[in-house]
């Protein structure tokens, strides 16, 4: 019945370099962020007074701005209606501040206009969340049991598991439209203009690098498993 036991897994090196993958990302997006939080734009506008501009030109009234702890804990809540920015964005007026204010406001004009990958992402959030933690719990403990059960309980947290890297997957649309919603956004109000422009575009891009590497490392998660869950069968 037990007769499955790993005692050398290769396939850590997915693992590796997934973890590899996501402090770069955090790195690049930490220190770009730091270094556009010193320049102050010429507008002089903060965060929030940038996003009620940018929500209000586009009709979008019905949206909160909150104030929210932490530093780049930043987001959009389609549910409430509400968007959040965090202590380094509510009342700074730098580019890297004002960007990142935009970008939300993208998510809120994307649910605003009925963007699909938005609501894609939105369906898959359950899924995500349930597939992330129980799919990988499920493939480590089918491989302890004997072919029919441990087959049947792998195949389950396989496909746990892909709802969890479809998620991740379906972000980078979201991710990236926003993005360049931002800042048309912030250009066509006037609210940055010529090298804030360039400096809002590294700080966002970076940022999104972030989503890039969270489903790389997903997928290499999945690969992981699947290669794990093929050498069951083999033995």
């Amino acid at each position: 019945m037990f007769g499955y036991i790993y005692y050398y897994d290769p396939t850590l090196i997915f693992a590796l370099i997934g973890l590899v993958l996501s402090l770069i990302a955090s790195a690049r997006v930490n220190t770009v962020f730091s270094k556009y939080s010193k320049v102050r734009s010429y507008s002089g506008i903060t965060g929030a007074m940038a996003a009620e501009r940018i929500l209000h030109s586009q009709g979008i009234y019905d949206v909160r701005i909150e104030r929210v702890s932490g530093r780049l804990s930043d987001h959009y809540d389609p549910r409430n209606k509400v968007l959040r920015l965090s202590d380094a964005t509510y009342n700074n007026s730098s580019v890297a501040a004002v960007g990142v204010a935009a970008h939300e406001c993208g998510h809120a004009v994307q649910h605003a206009k009925g963007y699909a990958p938005l609501s894609i992402r939105s369906a898959l959030v359950p899924l995500a969340n349930i597939g992330s933690n129980l799919g990988y719990i499920l493939v480590i403990i089918g491989l302890f049991f004997t072919a029919k059960t441990g087959s049947l309980l792998i195949t389950i947290g396989l496909i746990a598991f892909s709802c969890a890297v479809l998620f991740q997957i379906i972000t980078l649309p979201v991710e990236f439209n926003a993005s360049s919603r931002a800042l048309t956004m912030l250009e066509s109000q006037g609210i940055l203009g010529g090298e804030e422009i360039k400096g809002s575009r590294k700080v966002l891009s970076a940022a999104a690098m972030t989503y890039v590497a969270a489903a790389a490392t997903s997928i290499l998660q999945l690969v992981r498993l699947i290669i794990i869950a093929g050498g069951r069968n083999r033995d």
